[in-house]
């Protein structure tokens, strides 16, 4: 989807691949659409095409909303297979598989922070409680999961302020730890990013992830890429006296 994070993305992801792991830039396609786009079929038939070359080939996706409900209809449509070029999607979660027909999109893939199969307590008891406000066919998700994990910062971070002030709340904030939903604790770090594991999930027949990898602890947020040039002398930090969200370690100055 054509907007700042899906271009980022590509941004880290193209620099990484060519500097880091010496893939040659005609191995790289790149694809931007507009909000909402439902008309997918040239772009999967590129897909296909793409990947005819004899080279393996997977799709990294950040398709954002309702244009991953045709998007992977699509894919159905013309058969492309996980076996064959898997997808591996950044913004596709239980939501938007729940109007689908997965069948034929078992084994693609979603790398997410929290998926709705996760098997804690704390997930359990969530899930009991959204589907006995929302109903029993709804899912949930790993945006869900952020929310949880935020707004018991913020509540925890007003306690220690005394106030719910902002200004106040944000100094309180750093060093907050909250349960997440996936096991353990998440912990909300001096750039203002937090912790969390990072986790790989299939698509099952059921419209369910099944976690194939995950980062053996949780991973701190980086607020800045080391990929890029711009971006790698940067560092976050705001706590006082920095309290810079991108503080260059090279020139020593807040930009």
């Amino acid at each position: 989807t054509d907007y700042v994070y899906p271009r980022t993305t590509n941004k880290i992801l193209e620099t990484y691949l060519k500097d880091q792991l010496g893939v040659p830039a005609e191995d790289i396609m790149i694809n931007y659409t507009p909000f909402g786009h439902s008309d997918w079929q040239t772009i999967v038939a590129d897909i296909k095409k793409f990947g005819s070359a004899g080279k393996k080939t997977a799709v990294v996706s950040t398709i954002n909303g309702d244009a991953n409900v045709p998007f992977y209809k699509e894919l159905g449509n013309q058969g492309v297979a996980a076996t064959d070029i898997p997808v591996v999607a950044f913004s596709v979660g239980e939501e938007e598989l729940a109007g689908l027909d997965t069948e034929p999109l078992v084994g693609h893939l979603a790398a997410w922070n929290y998926f709705m199969s996760a098997d804690t307590d704390a997930n359990a008891e969530f899930i009991e409680a959204w589907k006995a406000f929302a109903g029993e066919d709804r899912v949930t998700n790993d945006p869900m999961e952020a929310h949880y994990i935020g707004f018991n910062m913020w509540v925890k971070a007003a306690e220690i302020a005394g106030t719910t002030e902002a200004d106040a709340v944000i100094d309180a904030i750093t060093g907050v730890t909250v349960p997440n939903l996936t096991g353990g604790y998440s912990a909300m770090m001096p750039n203002h990013h937090i912790t969390k594991p990072v986790l790989i999930g299939e698509i099952q027949a059921n419209g369910q992830f099944e976690t194939v990898s995950e980062t053996p602890g949780l991973v701190p947020g980086d607020a800045w890429s080391d990929f890029l040039p711009g971006s790698k002398d940067l560092i976050s930090d705001w706590r006082k006296p920095l309290s810079c969200g991108n503080f260059n370690v090279k020139t020593g100055k807040c930009s």
